[in-house]
């Protein structure tokens, strides 16, 4: 997947939903939310990982810091604000090489894994946007599957802080109905001593969650559903909810 390609599309569709919009429409899905805070959010967290990037940090940064932060006031300002903020990130990791290892919160990562994140940020608030705005909301199964393993990623690297997922000896299989995806979408989640890994592939767990790999990432994520019934869980749903529970973001 063309990570860089994805990115600038994503945001530039966030922009197009939401720059005709009243910028203070609350954003049901992210409380307290506006659609300028939601927006504010999206493109001053990609300022933030282009300075990570471009300053080569092993240690995070301020976001409230960040050089130009906040998007102007006017639509037209606003909306080249959002679609500048996307290419800093891109050129950031152009100019000191994909490979290069920077901070990201779950630990040292080449700087290309921020284009990833940055991309998966934009996805799914722009169902935010979307939820709030009542439209429609479409994504590509390819993209989709690629953000729920994103978020497995993010999901499943030790948190000391917090109780991991799933417990010791518990499984959880995530299997997406879209057609053509094969094995990557299809996920295998184990709760382990210490910690909570994941793989490719089919397998019984204690708890199935199946339905297209859209709906799956917005349940993951704790987005509502257009319908309730869009994800079956089979087996022990206790499993599920409990993943749900220790996985906030």
């Amino acid at each position: 997947m063309d990570y860089t390609a994805a990115l600038l599309e994503q945001n530039q569709l966030l922009g197009e939903l939401v720059y005709p919009a009243d910028p203070a429409t609350p954003v049901p899905s992210c409380p307290e939310w506006t659609l300028r805070q939601l927006l504010t959010h999206v493109g001053r967290g990609h300022r933030w990982a282009a300075t990570i990037v471009r300053d080569r940090r092993d240690s995070p940064v301020d976001p409230r810091g960040v050089p130009d932060g906040k998007p102007p006031a006017d639509p037209d300002g606003a909306r080249e604000w959002l679609a500048d903020s996307a290419r800093a990130v891109i050129d950031a990791v152009s100019s000191v090489g994909a490979e290069t290892p920077v901070w990201t919160f779950i630990g040292p990562r080449p700087s290309a894994w921020w284009v990833r994140r940055r991309l998966h940020e934009a996805t799914v608030h722009r169902a935010d946007a979307a939820l709030a705005l009542g439209a429609l909301y479409e994504l590509s199964a390819e993209l989709a599957a690629d953000g729920l393993s994103e978020w497995l990623d993010i999901a499943t690297a030790r948190r000391p802080d917090r109780p991991a997922p799933l417990d010791p000896g518990t499984t959880l299989h995530l299997h997406a109905t879209d057609a053509d995806l094969g094995a990557g979408g299809e996920w295998m989640i184990r709760g382990e001593d210490g910690g909570v890994s994941w793989e490719h592939g089919h397998g019984k767990g204690d708890a199935a969650v199946r339905g297209r790999a859209v709906d799956l990432l917005l349940a993951v994520l704790r987005r509502p559903l257009e319908d309730p019934d869009a994800v079956e869980v089979i087996g022990d749903a206790k499993t599920w909810q409990l993943w749900l529970e220790r996985t906030p973001f």
